[in-house]
């Protein structure tokens, strides 16, 4: 079962003021609507007045409106207090939660160094510090053992995984076979159906019947 009694919050002084000053605000909103209702009406009753020719009337319940607007302006002021100092409150109530956050994340960062010891700091580095030499010393001596010898096939065996990774970045051949061409399909040249004519011949045929008898020899 759950708990029967609840305990209810504390109200502080804040919260005290905080609530009068919104009462107040509350209050004074009310009393500014009453004022400008008084004023409208006693401005409706100046001008029946006038059309009525009761200038002592009208002037009368022109005075009573100008009461009623310096109340209103006073009203006003009033509520413009109330407001700042309601805006101010709760600018102080802010700042007063950003400051507890800060003095508690303060008091949280000082608990965590408290944890910390200095000299454990500066025994950790030097654990470190000497691991790391002993490590670098495991490796000098593991690095001397090796003979010229045992680093060419290192290097050997590091060229074939080297190799073998190529290889097998290598695209992979299509598996689909092309199609093959029938020769009706090829874009060949027509076969010739004239011989063909050598150089010589064709220089000759081109050569006048005049030149050719001067060219024959002349019989003895």
């Amino acid at each position: 079962m759950g708990n029967i009694f609840v305990k209810k919050p504390k109200i502080t002084d804040v919260d005290r003021a905080i609530l009068s000053l919104k009462t107040q605000r509350r209050k004074l909103g009310q009393y500014q609507q009453q004022l400008e209702a008084v004023i409208e009406a006693e401005k409706q009753a100046a001008r029946d007045l006038v059309r009525e020719k009761k200038k002592d009337c009208a002037l009368l319940a022109l005075k009573k409106k100008k009461v009623q607007e310096e109340l209103l302006q006073k009203v006003d002021a009033w509520l413009l207090n109330v407001e700042k100092q309601l805006a101010d409150i709760e600018l102080a109530s802010k700042q007063k939660a950003v400051f507890d956050s800060l003095k508690a994340g303060n008091s949280a960062i000082k608990a965590m160094q408290s944890e910390i010891n200095l000299d454990d700091v500066q025994k950790l580095m030097d654990d470190s510090a000497e691991a790391k030499a002993y490590q670098d010393e495991i490796n000098a001596i593991l690095g001397e053992q090796l003979t010229a010898e045992d680093e060419e096939e290192v290097l050997a065996e590091f060229e074939n995984l080297e190799a073998q990774l190529t290889i097998q970045d290598l695209p992979e051949a299509p598996a689909q076979v092309l199609p093959q061409q029938k020769p009706e399909d090829l874009d060949l040249p027509d076969v010739p159906t004239k011989a063909p004519v050598s150089s010589s011949a064709s220089a000759e045929s081109e050569v006048p019947e005049g030149r050719k008898v001067m060219e024959e020899p002349l019989v003895a």
